[in-house]
């Protein structure tokens, strides 16, 4: 497969994500290049005067003008609702449309401004390289978040060959498949029991455990999809889920969740905080903060900031008092432990405001439902029950290990192909039967 000159593959990679992007959002279009090239101009004056008060002046301007512009985009009208909320004035809202992927581009450029600082990487002298690093299509709008560190080698001396493009091809297309077969149909079946009529028990968890499974496979679907894509074109994203919901603590399990926003917000935040290294206090302090900071990341919502507390609560209460107990259970008591919070957390993430997840919470646990069971979620219970199991066994790393073993049988030769195909087949069979299905991570 030809590879031609690095700066050719660049630009044609760079006005192949500008088509992709201004596409489905042109009036952001502007904006984001102009951040780009503020954020490039930046870089080049943190490396000029390296060493000296300058540096850091462009390094702080560098983090104004990203954070500004996500703040303003993403949170103004948070901040003029609570404010109009508890002065009873009446400020009008700016109901400001939110560039798509704002808040992963945004990390990216300032992984960049800090590495760069910190002396962890070579200054981007050239303006179209760092375009396209920022604006490299197959993450840009739902990540993984991509620090330029990963990928500053590969701007210069990736390789495209068969070999790539056929694994990144069928990385793309099982992405395709956990998001066309599995998430979308399970998004379907939160969204039924959510607005049911019914107040039973079962309805109730049938809803939080489709949801469940929904999320977990719409976003690691994406994942897949732009680690596929990438591969194709010749770089090498990091993995971004590792089976999280195996995992036998919470803290393993945002060890496995989301790896490069967890990674992101320990190596920029937690860690120049004082991380783990620091008195009791400040060490509480510091996971409470950047867990505050991870659930506003997700959203401009007070259900958001409480679900990022509840993990940062949890994992202060894991490490303090249930470590030790967490030892000494049974791998299944574990695994039923953190599904347990992971659901319950997984409600006030979907649910629109805390008194609405306080209610959902109430029917699952008996509180609030007139049944155990209905005849509406016993028939969607009926009628989901293969597409649960198939999810359920799909979100562990048993599909894994059985293809493992078969890989090497000469029959895989024909196999493995035709079962692509069918995968790719039936996707878009069913995309094309469908109505419009946005990653749920496309609104971060």
């Amino acid at each position: 497969m030809p590879n031609g000159s690095p700066k050719l593959r660049n630009i044609t990679l760079l006005v192949a994500s500008i088509v992709f992007y201004g596409w489905g959002e042109p009036i952001y279009l502007l904006l984001m290049v102009a951040e780009i090239f503020i954020l490039w101009f930046f870089g080049l004056k943190i490396d000029k005067y390296r060493g000296k008060f300058k540096s850091k002046l462009f390094l702080i301007l560098s983090l104004v003008v990203g954070l500004g512009i996500l703040g303003f985009f993403k949170y103004a009208d948070f901040f003029l609702y609570n404010v109009n909320r508890f002065t009873h004035i009446n400020i009008p809202l700016l109901r400001l449309a939110l560039p798509i992927g704002i808040s992963f581009y945004t990390f990216q450029t300032l992984s960049y401004s800090i590495d760069l600082y910190w002396g962890k990487t070579k200054v981007q002298k050239n303006p179209l390289d760092f375009a396209t690093y920022v604006m490299l299509f197959p993450q840009l709008i739902a990540g993984p978040i991509v620090r330029y560190v990963d990928v500053a080698a590969k701007l210069k001396t990736r390789e495209h060959t068969l070999e790539r493009f056929s694994s990144g091809s069928r990385r793309f297309i099982v992405g395709l498949a956990k998001k066309v077969l599995i998430s979308n149909l399970m998004g379907e079946l939160a969204q039924i029991m959510y607005q049911s009529q019914e107040s039973s028990m079962l309805g109730a968890w049938m809803y939080i455990i489709a949801y469940t499974l929904h999320i977990y496979f719409d976003f690691s679907a994406y994942s897949d999809m732009a680690i596929g894509m990438g591969r194709m074109f010749g770089f090498n994203f990091l993995e971004n889920f590792n089976y999280p919901y195996t995992a036998k603590s919470i803290t393993e399990f945002w060890r496995k969740w989301h790896i490069s926003l967890s990674s992101w917000f320990r190596d920029y935040v937690y860690i120049p905080l004082g991380g783990n290294r620091t008195s009791r206090s400040r060490f509480i302090f510091n996971i409470l903060f950047v867990w505050f900071l991870t659930g506003f990341w997700h959203g401009a919502g007070w259900n958001f900031i409480f679900w990022g507390l509840y993990y940062g609560m949890l994992l202060l209460i894991e490490k303090f008092f249930l470590e030790k107990l967490l030892n000494k259970a049974s791998k299944w008591l574990k695994h039923i432990y953190v599904m347990l919070i992971v659901m319950v957390g997984w409600v006030f993430f979907d649910t629109p405001n805390l008194l609405m997840a306080k209610n959902t919470l109430a029917k699952m646990f008996g509180f609030g439902a007139d049944m155990i069971a209905g005849e509406e979620s016993l028939y969607y219970l009926r009628s989901y029950l293969v597409l649960f199991i198939i999810a359920i066994i799909g979100s562990t790393p048993f599909p894994k290990r059985i293809a493992a073993k078969f890989e090497s049988m000469k029959a895989m030769v024909i196999i493995e192909p035709l079962y692509i195909a069918a995968l790719l087949i039936i996707s878009t069979a069913f995309l094309v039967d469908g109505s419009f299905n946005p990653f749920i991570y496309f609104r971060f």
